[in-house]
């Protein structure tokens, strides 16, 4: 089989890592807050918060998509985050 259509090894949820890119204020990033960590408790996932604002790099990179959700260092998802979607990522 073609290594373009072969799935990489299933990891564990957890040892998976969300992180939330946010910024103070922001109600995007509160709703957001609020489905990673309901997500996160029930698959088992660590996360984590950074404040875009403290961040030079992440300012630079990621500023009109706030918040921004990465799992394992990969950009998921900005603006809102869905539940069902973030869920499967985590135990796919």
């Amino acid at each position: 089989m073609s290594p373009i259509f072969r799935r990489g090894e299933k990891k564990n949820p957890q040892e998976r890592v969300v992180t939330l890119i946010r910024k103070p204020g922001c109600h995007l990033c509160d709703d957001a807050q609020a489905v990673i960590e309901k997500v996160c408790a029930e698959v088992g996932a660590t996360w984590e918060m950074k404040d875009i604002t403290e961040d030079e790099e992440l300012y630079r990179r990621y500023w009109e998509q706030i918040p921004v959700v990465l799992v394992d260092g990969a950009q998921h998802d900005f603006w809102r985050v869905q539940e069902e979607r973030l869920r499967r990522a985590l135990t796919r």
